[in-house]
C-alpha cells in the first residue's frame, strides 16, 4: 500500500479530536451520552466550536432531503405508552394536548425562545462604545461526499479540506468484516487508476492526508471508493477486494 496507514491520523491517541471532527461526530449523533453533554456545554461556551457544529448541520441538511419520510408503525405507540407506564390505549378524547402538530410547534417555539433568551442574556443592558473590530470573512463550507453502499445506504461521509490537503472520514458505524478484511480508501481521478489514501475506520471519525501530487484530483469527476483488503492494506497499492462504498466528489 503506497499511502501510509494513518492509525487514524491524529484522532486515535489520548488527545481529544480537533473541533471539526468533534463537531461532525456531535451532529451525526455518534457520541455517547456523556460526550454529547460535554459537546453541548462546549457549544454554549466556545463560539468557534458552535460555528463548526452549525457548519456541519448545514452541510448535512441536504442529505436529509434525500431520505423519504416513513410512517410510524401503528403497533409502536402502544409499546411506547406501556414502556412509559401509561395505558397502552388512550382513554381520553384527542384534544390539543394529544395533537402531535401542537407539540411540534410548541417545541419549535420553546427552542426559539431559549435561543433568544441565551442571546438576550449575553447582550449588555447598557452598551458602551467600542473600537471597530476587523471581522474575518467566514470560512467557506467544505464539500461533503456520501460514500454509499450498493443499496444506496450511506457508509461514510467524506468532508474535503482542499486547503489543508485532508479528507475527514465520518463512518456510519458498522460491524467488522467477518473475513478479517479492512476498509481502504481510494481516490480515482477521471480516466486514471485508483490511488490509495490509506485505511479508514468503521466506527470513528478521523482525517486522511492526501498526497500533494493528488490534490489536483480533489474535484468533480473524481471518485472516492472503499474496498475490503487484507489486514495492512492492499498489496502493491492495487485494490484486490470488492468495492463496498463509493461516491463522486461534489462541489458546494
Amino acid at each position: 500500500m503506497s499511502a501510509q496507514d494513518p492509525r487514524f491520523d491524529d484522532d486515535t491517541g489520548p488527545e481529544p479530536p480537533d473541533s471539526d471532527v468533534h463537531a461532525g461526530e456531535y451532529v451525526l449523533g455518534v457520541l455517547d451520552a456523556q460526550q454529547r453533554r460535554q459537546a453541548q456545554a462546549r457549544i454554549a461556551a466556545d463560539p468557534e466550536f458552535a460555528r463548526a457544529v452549525a457548519d456541519w448541520e448545514r452541510r448535512l441538511a441536504t442529505l436529509l432531503d434525500e431520505i423519504a419520510p416513513v410512517d410510524v408503525p401503528a403497533h409502536l405507540w402502544p409499546r411506547l405508552r406501556t414502556h412509559l407506564g401509561w395505558s397502552p390505549v388512550s382513554e381520553q378524547p384527542r384534544g390539543v394536548w394529544q395533537n402531535l402538530g401542537f407539540w411540534r410547534a410548541a417545541t419549535a417555539v420553546a427552542a426559539a425562545a431559549a435561543l433568544a433568551a441565551l442571546f438576550v442574556g449575553r447582550v449588555p443592558q447598557t452598551p458602551t462604545p467600542t473600537p471597530p473590530i476587523a471581522v474575518e470573512p467566514a470560512e467557506q463550507a467544505k464539500p461533503v461526499t456520501t460514500l454509499a453502499h450498493d443499496d444506496g445506504s450511506p457508509g461514510w461521509l467524506a468532508s474535503l479540506d482542499i486547503k489543508q490537503g485532508k479528507v475527514l472520514m465520518v463512518p456510519v458505524p458498522a460491524p467488522a468484516d467477518a473475513q478479517g478484511r479492512v476498509p481502504e480508501l481510494w481516490l480515482i481521478p477521471a480516466g486514471e487508476a485508483p490511488r490509495s489514501l490509506g485505511l479508514v475506520s468503521i466506527d470513528k471519525a478521523h482525517t486522511v492526508a492526501v498526497p500533494s501530487d493528488l490534490l489536483r484530483a480533489l474535484k468533480p469527476g473524481s471518485t472516492l471508493a472503499i474496498t475490503l483488503e487484507p489486514a495492512g492494506g492492499a498489496p502493491q497499492g492495487i485494490p484486490t477486494g470488492p468495492i463496498v462504498a463509493k461516491g463522486g466528489l461534489q462541489t458546494i
